[in-house]
């Protein structure tokens, strides 16, 4: 038996036993012609679409959590075992900060003799406490080239270093702060421009800060090539894409990446014309890791599917059309991965053996409780 699905419900209506009624409506009312009952058949299985799509959501389908109706916070999946309180746990060592050997600055404290008896005292030792701190300041700093004139009034002037040619201009390090806030904590350039104007007294326009972008994406082309032939050579690549916006036209930002490399790449078309382009999948040769899309098969090389796509989609069968196999796979996966991870990355030859034993099992459990459909005549 399949678990009975919740019922769909709109205000005080019963949408599910609304639409069985009508199901056994239609099949008793001998009188409706052959053009009405084709209609309403096809309008039932419309609603029945509709309904399916009101509950997906990131935990049972690629809708991205940003999606997600009410933005319900949490997951399902509870951590196993007793809560925990916010902090750190007891026998847990933590992160701490380290004695620095050569800090920055010294300050002596000298013993105040007013507290304390009256006498001879000897310096016999310090008791040493550090404080880690930051300076968040505006420096300067002026450049003076050399002017030297001779006895015929021929002037030489040194050379300034490279990349500073006006009077006045941003440093690289203001620069390089600039991008990493822009593009690794996102932070919008009406915030980063706020922050260099409290925090530091430097003014920066918004388009000062699109143009340090500009500057970065430049001087990364040679580092983007290094990181695209080293992708090339993994033995293992992960894969995928995702919408985005840019300038107010929606793109596809395509990924692959690993444990140590990662490379983006935007472009118009979803499928295997960015693929090709972004000029590492044709040349890969390794194992590929993506979520069985179509397009990804076109290359030469081995697949393997990504088991994040397929939880949420046996979490969908579960939840919205009852399928008991889907939840004893989706349980199967996240028991694989535990124990996975338990033994440091590989199962053993006799532990995988089980387990594709239960694997195999589900599926044919799967195919009982959800046969393929009867393709006959439609090949």
């Amino acid at each position: 038996m399949n678990k009975p699905v919740a019922p769909w419900t709109i205000g005080k209506i019963n949408v599910t036993d609304a639409l069985k009624k009508v199901e056994v409506l239609l099949r008793q009312d001998k009188s409706i012609s052959a053009n009405v009952r084709a209609m309403m058949d096809l309008l039932v299985v419309v609603i029945h679409l509709l309904l399916g799509k009101l509950g997906l959501h990131s935990a049972n389908s690629s809708i991205p959590p940003s999606k997600d109706p009410h933005r319900k916070r949490g997951s399902k999946r509870k951590a196993k075992g007793k809560k925990r309180k916010p902090g750190g746990q007891n026998g847990h060592e933590g992160s701490s900060l380290s004695w620095q050997e050569n800090p920055d600055h010294i300050e002596t404290i000298e013993v105040d003799r007013r507290t304390i008896p009256s006498g001879q005292y000897r310096r016999v030792d310090f008791e040493s406490r550090q404080v880690i701190d930051i300076e968040i300041s505006k420096v300067v700093t002026e450049y003076r080239a050399e002017i030297l004139e001779d006895s015929h009034g021929n002037q030489f002037v040194a050379e300034f270093p490279s990349g500073v040619t006006r009077s006045v201009q941003y440093g690289n390090r203001l620069k390089a702060q600039a991008v990493y806030m822009s593009q690794q904590q996102l932070v919008p350039y009406e915030r980063t421009r706020d922050y260099f104007a409290d925090q530091c007294g430097i003014p920066i326009s918004a388009g000062s800060l699109f143009n340090f972008n500009k500057e970065a994406f430049g001087l990364l082309e040679t580092f983007e090539s290094i990181v695209r032939r080293q992708l090339i050579v993994q033995p293992l690549l992960h894969a995928d894409e995702t919408g985005i916006n840019v300038n107010g036209a929606c793109l596809w930002l395509h990924c692959a990446s690993n444990e140590l490399w990662t490379l983006f790449f935007p472009h118009a078309n979803r499928g295997g014309e960015a693929m090709k382009a972004m000029g590492v999948l044709p040349h890969f040769g390794g194992t590929l890791c993506h979520d069985h899309w179509r397009p990804y098969f076109q290359f030469n090389c081995l697949h393997s599917l990504c088991n994040a796509h397929h939880l949420r989609e046996l979490q969908r069968a579960w939840e919205q059309d009852g399928q008991r196999w889907a939840k004893k796979m989706q349980d199967l996966l996240l028991e694989i991965n535990e124990a996975t991870e338990k033994a440091g990355g590989c199962l053993s030859e006799k532990a995988a053996q089980k387990f594709r034993g239960r694997y195999r099992q589900v599926l044919t459990r799967g195919d009982s409780e959800c046969p393929p459909p009867n393709l006959k005549g439609h090949a």
